[in-house]
């Protein structure tokens, strides 16, 4: 019988690291690492959507998985991130096994000697900072199409390689938080639910956004809205997605210089909208991931309620 490539490293399941094998897909298990009861895998294919580049993602796969498919919840990372940021900081493995959920960790951003980015490098634009959109400036359109690869191609090649169910929802952080949000909103037959971390929720209005939107989308704000989760929420007529947001009253991006995140844009739109969502704002809590570790075990149950319903 044909072997599933999630079969290729049952038997290695409990070593911190595991040789690289390569199947007939083309998928390549970079490590797998036992951790609470299941195994988490970095996997490397070559992705269309980012220019023919190989892309690395990070799977978390309980041990239920060994004898029935489980639904996932897709995480997005923010700035400068990769795969492992939140796989190394957020702790989120225990409560993904307790909510008998699959975890599955995107790149930011398409890497590679051939990908395009500004020179000198800045840690807003670029590498490790794709936005989740597709580009359409002659320059970046080839390689930064983050968003029909989260959308369509991962999921594809997720579902075709690994034991889980077509039941997704989406979650992430700052500008992750809008990739879920936004990537949520225009796809609702996708997602069972969206959750977000301090998200970047209203980007045409702040510098991150202006600045990466011009870059990758030229200079027709019309086109920006698409990507924008204020924007879009304001026209939503979708299912109720159950969102669920928070974010911290001491992130130095809401209180510092400038209010990167936009909140109460987002909220007050939603408000506008009649477009149910939940958004909690907590006491003391900064941008980082001790912040996340501390709410990701709700997320998880948030999303699994939805998902196993």
């Amino acid at each position: 019988p044909k072997r599933r490539s999630s079969d290729l490293l049952t038997k290695s399941q409990g070593s911190q690291t595991a040789r690289a094998a390569t199947d007939m897909s083309g998928l390549t298990i970079k490590s797998a690492v036992r951790v609470a009861q299941g195994v988490l895998k970095r996997v490397e294919f070559t992705s269309q959507c980012l220019g023919g580049t190989s892309t690395i993602f990070a799977a978390y796969l309980p041990d239920t998985t060994e004898t029935k498919k489980l639904p996932v919840v897709y995480w997005l990372s923010g700035l400068t991130c990769t795969d492992e940021n939140f796989s190394q900081k957020a702790g989120a493995f225990q409560a993904a096994c307790d909510n008998q959920v699959v975890l599955v960790m995107p790149d930011t951003s398409p890497r590679g000697d051939d990908v395009p980015d500004e020179d000198p490098h800045t840690y807003d634009f670029g590498i490790g900072a794709g936005f989740y959109l597709n580009a359409t400036t002659e320059k970046y359109r080839k390689h930064y199409n983050m968003y029909d690869f989260v959308v369509k191609e991962l999921p594809d090649f997720v579902e075709s390689n690994f034991p889980v169910t077509q039941k997704r929802a989406i979650c992430g952080h700052s500008m992750g938080g809008h990739g879920a949000l936004t990537i949520g909103l225009k796809n609702p037959e996708r997602y069972t639910s969206v959750s977000a971390f301090a998200p970047i929720c209203n980007p045409m209005a702040v510098p991150w956004g202006t600045k990466a939107f011009g870059f990758y989308l030229g200079d027709n704000k019309e086109t920006w809205k698409q990507y924008d989760a204020t924007e879009l929420i304001k026209s939503y007529k979708g299912k109720d997605l159950h969102l669920l947001c928070d974010c911290g009253t001491a992130d130095n991006f809401l209180v510092g210089d400038v209010n990167q995140l936009q909140p109460l844009a987002f909220i007050d739109a939603a408000l506008g909208a009649k477009v149910p969502l939940t958004f909690r704002m907590q006491a003391g809590y900064d941008h980082s991931y001790y912040f996340m570790s501390t709410f990701i075990g709700e997320h998880l149950a948030h999303h699994a309620r939805f998902l196993h319903a």
